[in-house]
């Protein structure tokens, strides 16, 4: 008679995880350990490491007996990837076997086996978490250095393990864990590498990053070398709004799947700001690959994504982004199949007016032909620039400004005014999944937008004047709103729909 035992675990598909049931049937026979159900060849390896585990903690691995061992991961139509099912499987052979006895009911395992029976972190603890508790998990058993994460989901119960032998005393019974508990959080304010307050002049280029952090709008700055396009870029963080539980672990959930939280006992509490190189390929920069991992797109979401010098990333990259700064998701389509990443970031991006830089700049000479201008300006294309809310000139500053004292508002002191943005389209948007004007839809605009008679009028000349693209224009509404939120007014004025206009991109 055979024996069979059942218990849970989880993969990561995209950035949700989905429940693995891992079945061990053990019955007389030649010997075989065989691993069905699609399992990818990190899995098939797992039977060396947990024989060699099972020996190291004083039991009979699975090659010492003449016994037929077949695990099944179901379901089966599903691949299975990666170590993590190590100790769910060695756990199910030893049951299975009679050398230790437990409920596994309603108890969730996750984790890669050394050879010595050390218990190695694994990637995505935090979405199966998600999913335990969904599935009505009480418990999960993880690696030591995955709890952080996973302790962001309240009502399941965490054990943190570092060997196999620990494990199995918990489960027995025979030695006393306390559930992993996070520390507290670190409230003390971060001292930011850029503050506004630092930046001299560019008073303008400053109130567009406000603007730009209150509504999570898209900004260009174009400008000649050296005005400081890169620095005003670096420092929009520091004037975003802090992110709430809901955004953290969203966040956290990515970088889990990802595997790059840093030292594996991290949330991420601060919103990313991710800063590829323009070498980079438009895989690295959208998602997939083998395994269809998220791309700095994903990476960036509930931050900003900002691509310095846009014009010298490869046309792909920058046609890549029509999606997700339309719509704030990013659909990655590969033979193995299709998964939509979460892409909702504040796009920043600078460039040069021509080649050589100096194309307008009354203090130097463009070397550049105008046939050589126009190619530099025409690598940015029309769909994408009407995707962009603003678009900035960054001029030449004055030796007096450089050498002045700082003027203008700290980073601290902007970013009351962009939270209580915020608060704002919190409780206008409340009820729905919006959370800041630049996502709102055309049904939105109609419904949150009110817009005057006299506001109505100046909206239709500007459309005729420039020749604006109903994207844009709608686009010209938000940027308005946002500026009136900043303002404190309830209504759109004429002044915030004139102010919008200013940072209406460029199309020439």
């Amino acid at each position: 008679m055979g024996n069979m035992i059942k218990l849970s675990s989880a993969q990561v598909v995209g950035l949700h995880a989905k429940p693995i049931t891992i079945e061990v049937d053990l019955s007389p026979g030649l010997h075989i350990f065989s691993i069905v159900g699609l399992a990818d060849k990190e899995i098939q390896e797992s039977r060396e490491r947990i024989g060699s585990a099972v020996k190291h903690v004083g039991a009979r691995p699975p090659h010492k007996e003449s016994q037929r061992v077949i695990i099944n991961l179901a379901p089966a139509d599903l691949k299975k990837e990666g170590p993590a099912f190590d100790v769910p499987i060695a756990l199910g052979f030893l049951l299975a076997s009679g050398q230790t006895q437990f409920a596994p009911e309603k108890k969730m395992f996750i984790g890669e086996l050394g050879l010595d029976g050390a218990i190695k972190p694994v990637k995505g603890a935090l979405p199966i978490a998600v999913s335990a508790k969904k599935l009505g998990f009480n418990t999960i058993f993880l690696p030591k250095g995955n709890g952080a994460e996973a302790s962001l989901i309240e009502g399941v119960t965490i054990f943190e393990v570092e060997h196999l032998k620990e494990l199995l005393g918990v489960l027995e019974g025979t030695a006393t864990k306390e559930p992993y508990s996070a520390p507290a959080w670190n409230t003390e304010e971060k001292e930011w590498d850029y503050d506004l307050v630092h930046i001299r002049g560019q008073e303008a280029a400053k109130r567009a990053l406000e603007i730009a952090a209150a509504g999570g709008h898209n900004l260009l700055f174009e400008g000649p070398p050296g005005t400081g396009k890169t620095i005003l870029a670096k420092a929009l963080p520091s004037i975003l709004p802090a992110m709430t539980r809901d955004e953290i672990i969203e966040v956290t959930s990515i970088y889990s799947v990802a595997g790059l939280l840093k030292d594996m006992d991290s949330c991420i509490r601060e919103r990313p700001f991710r800063n590829p190189h323009h070498t980079a390929s438009s895989v690295a920069i959208t998602g997939g690959g083998a395994s269809l991992r998220p791309g700095e797109m994903t990476l960036a979401h509930r931050g900003v994504l900002f691509l310095d010098e846009f014009p010298e990333f490869q046309r792909p990259v920058m046609e890549a982004l029509r999606q997700p700064l339309e719509d704030k998701t990013i659909t990655v389509a590969r033979a193995q199949g299709a998964i939509s990443f979460p892409a909702s970031f504040i796009f920043i991006a600078t460039m040069n007016p021509c080649p050589c830089g100096n194309y307008r700049n009354p203090k130097k000479d463009c070397a550049c032909s105008p046939g050589a201008i126009g190619k530099y300006r025409k690598k940015i294309s029309g769909p994408i620039l009407d995707r962009i809310d603003m678009c900035l000139e960054v001029p030449h500053i004055e030796y007096e400004k450089l050498e002045g004292a700082p003027d203008g508002k700290t980073s601290k002191e902007v970013r009351v005014s962009t939270e209580s943005a915020r608060a704002r389209q919190k409780e206008r948007f409340a009820g729905t999944t919006i959370l800041t004007n630049s996502e709102m839809g055309l049904k939105d605009i109609k419904k949150f937008c009110t817009i005057a008679p006299d506001v109505q009028k100046t909206l239709e000349r500007a459309y005729h004047q420039h020749n604006m693209s109903p994207r844009a224009y709608f686009r010209t509404i938000k940027t308005a709103r946002t500026i009136a939120d900043l303002e404190g007014h309830e209504e759109i004025l004429v002044s915030d729909v004139a102010e919008a206009l200013q940072y209406r991109p460029r199309q020439d």
